[in-house]
């Protein structure tokens, strides 16, 4: 199937051919749907706290003393969230007068309140009277360069005369939230080989003056998707696509590859969340007061099942043994299917022995992404897994969204230590039965692509999962520009 270039060219990218040939197996079988039984609502699979049990989890991780850090995907670009503006730039091109409506409209009514604006005030390429100009500034090479750079770069929120980017205000919430005893605050970005330059070097303009605000030293560090998470470009008719030169296409795996990234973080507890979803600093009390929460129902997990697998490992009575499959049901609605009885309690024990993470799940207000479901897996067994609509039986999607009353806004605390101390290989964690396949284009010729399992979908699959209910308000995400002028974000000059 391949020639020695071939073999030469994955080399370089250290990409095991095993693996595209099996990409290839899945571009002729497509990825099956999943055996979704309901969506997880409060009561089944959704667990709500209340005020009690909120301290004791608060004072829980107040008190905790191991080591943590923040984990930010930041790779992606914001050229999406500009998907408006290029159009009304496009439009303004043919007709410099033409009418502009939606968030066009409100982007050009509410332009002064936009954190970035004294940046296209000062650009001696705009003219602030010229719609066109404006547009060009903003989103073009020329001028500010928003439609190509990633999210974390971009000017979210205005103090006065101080504009912070995405990137800083995920510094601050890292010092009040993921500071260690020492003082430490660690956060890791995955970036983009061509944006890694610009995220150093806001660093080093920033860092000192975070730290001396916050009392914290920061431990800042990135890395960039690995090029063998690469996936295999298809034709139409299933084969390996293959470029001008005759070389094979691979393109970038999706946010799933950076479940290796995550894999080098060596830390007992691991925060993980968006670039785009922060708040203004006046508004992160609640932010961080359920991040804490969250972490401490973690760490309350974590003993449990660490505890557990002591006791088991020395003697696996049948009492404990049932103890521990009352806690997977209750916990992460693991429930198994009818087992041989020499082996349940051997199956127990493998699925307490797996990583944990625990999602904060917000009402659905019909924001786009994926939700909480109960899944049943080929073995008969059920578990909860954070889907994407893609991912549903297309008979069922209907009534399953219909029934669904959460919505995943990647609010995740995440621990993948074993009971030993060892980091879990959670590329064996995965199913790589989950991924994704789309249509795009290669220099005019029509070409399938391949995504591999999403990072907190398919990718976190066999891993402990645990839902709980936080308030919708520390969600806020920004997917178009003008998020940028919802309450959280905004401060009215």
């Amino acid at each position: 199937m391949f020639s020695p270039k071939d073999i030469e060219q994955m080399a370089a990218l250290e990409i095991d051919p095993r693996q595209v040939e099996e990409q290839l197996r899945f571009f002729e079988s497509g990825f099956s749907f999943l055996n979704v039984l309901a969506p997880a609502v409060v009561g089944r699979g959704v667990h709500l706290l209340d005020d009690q049990e909120q301290e004791e989890l608060l004072m829980r991780y107040e008190g905790w003393g191991g080591s943590r850090t923040k984990f930010v995907p930041a790779s992606g670009a914001a050229t999406r969230m500009f998907k408006e503006l290029y159009q009304a730039l496009s439009l303004l091109e043919q007709n410099p007068q033409a009418p502009l409506s939606g968030d066009a409209a409100q982007f050009f009514d509410s332009l002064r309140d936009f954190a970035f604006y004294p940046l296209l005030a000062s650009d001696p390429h705009c003219t602030l009277s010229d719609r066109k100009s404006i547009l060009q500034t903003l989103l073009l090479d020329q001028g500010l360069c928003y439609g190509s750079l990633p999210k974390g770069l971009l000017a979210f929120h205005r103090y006065d005369s101080v504009v912070r980017t995405a990137f800083e205000e995920h510094l601050v919430e890292a010092a009040l939230y993921a500071k260690d005893g020492r003082g430490v605050a660690k956060i890791h970005f995955t970036v983009s080989p061509e944006h890694r330059p610009r995220f150093e070097e806001l660093t080093a303009q920033s860092l000192r003056s975070y730290e001396k605000r916050f009392g914290v030293k920061y431990k800042i560090t990135f890395s960039e998707q690995k090029p063998y998470t690469d996936t295999i470009a298809a034709d139409l008719q299933n084969r390996a696509f293959r470029q001008k030169d005759g070389t094979l296409l691979f393109r970038p795996g999706g946010h799933g590859a950076l479940l290796e990234n995550l894999n080098e973080l060596h830390d007992d507890v691991v925060f993980i969340k968006n670039i785009d979803n922060v708040v203004r600093e006046e508004q992160l009390a609640d932010t961080i007061r359920w991040k804490k929460i969250l972490c401490g129902k973690l760490l309350q997990l974590r003993a449990y099942i660490l505890n557990m697998l002591n006791q088991l490992e020395q003697n696996d009575s049948p009492i404990k043994v049932k103890e521990a499959a009352l806690f997977l049901e209750k916990y992460f609605s693991v429930t198994l299917p009818q087992t041989k009885e020499e082996e349940y309690a051997a199956t127990i024990r493998t699925l307490l022995d797996r990583p944990l993470r625990v999602c904060g799940v917000v009402k659905n207000s019909g924001e786009p992404g994926g939700g909480p479901f109960i899944v049943r897996d080929a073995n008969g067994m059920t578990s909860l897994q954070i889907l994407e609509t893609a991912q549903l039986p297309p008979a069922d999607a209907t009534a399953l969204l219909a029934a669904s009353t959460h919505f995943n806004p990647v609010d995740i605390v995440c621990s993948y230590k074993d009971y030993k101390g060892s980091a879990y290989p959670l590329r064996l964690h995965s199913d790589p039965a989950t991924g994704f396949i789309s249509q795009k284009s290669k220099d005019g010729d029509a070409i399938k692509v391949l995504e591999l399992p999403g990072l907190w979908n398919g990718a976190m699959s066999r891993w402990n999962t645990h839902f709980i209910e936080v308030p919708a308000h520390t969600f806020n995400p920004v997917k178009t520009a003008t998020d940028l002028l919802r309450p959280a974000h905004l401060k009215k000059f």
